[in-house]
């Protein structure tokens, strides 16, 4: 009985010991999320990866050459790759995530010859080619972002079929394409409003 009686003294005191060191390391922790946070690292940190942003400076030239809203474009990279140069199931690959067809024959159309599969890994060629398809839909459905977006996740079969030029989001008839437009549509305004600046809007 006097064993277990001295016992259970030593057994607190090891308990309590602990608390002094969670306790430095909590404060610890909060001096830098405090310094973080007034620096404005912490908040600029959060928007990077709920809202990632890389090469700007090439969309804002390719806005800019081809007349397209930087925050679009911005947007549909977003939403088709997270800024990663991937490559889906169907082959649509970089970026803006391009088929190999489509950038054959956009590499036609802008008066190419040297198409190269592997050049859709680079950011400024599938930026290009990417936003080269979003200005040629658009214009197809007379500035019709839906329809345009409709046709750049499903093609422009499909969204002449659903109504072409002033199709409305609600009329999608496919939930995966429907929701990929409300999803960019949705970027669009974000990236406009958090990166003015980035995307040459002249905000900040």
């Amino acid at each position: 009985m006097s064993t277990r009686a001295r016992a259970r003294p030593k057994a607190r005191r090891r308990r309590r010991s602990r608390w002094p060191i969670f306790g430095g390391i909590a404060v610890v922790v909060g001096l830098v999320v405090g310094i973080l946070v007034t620096s404005g690292t912490f908040d600029q940190a959060i928007k990077e990866l709920t809202l990632p942003l890389e090469h700007e400076d090439i969309i804002r030239q390719q806005a800019k050459e081809k007349g397209v809203d930087a925050a679009l474009i911005a947007a549909v990279i977003d939403t088709e790759s997270k800024f990663s140069d991937a490559e889906s199931s169907a082959g649509a690959r970089g970026l803006m995530q391009i088929t190999p067809e489509a950038a054959q024959f956009i590499e036609k159309q802008s008066g190419g010859t040297t198409f190269n599969l592997n050049d859709l890994s680079d950011p400024e060629i599938n930026i290009r080619y990417g936003t080269f398809l979003l200005k040629e839909l658009l214009e197809r459905y007379d500035g019709d972002k839906a329809a345009a977006l409709a046709a750049y996740n499903a093609g422009p079969g499909n969204a002449d079929k659903w109504g072409g030029a002033g199709l409305s989001v609600e009329e999608i008839p496919y939930p995966e394409t429907r929701a990929y437009v409300e999803l960019v549509l949705e970027r669009q305004k974000e990236y406009r409003e958090k990166y003015a600046s980035e995307l040459g809007y002249g905000g900040g």
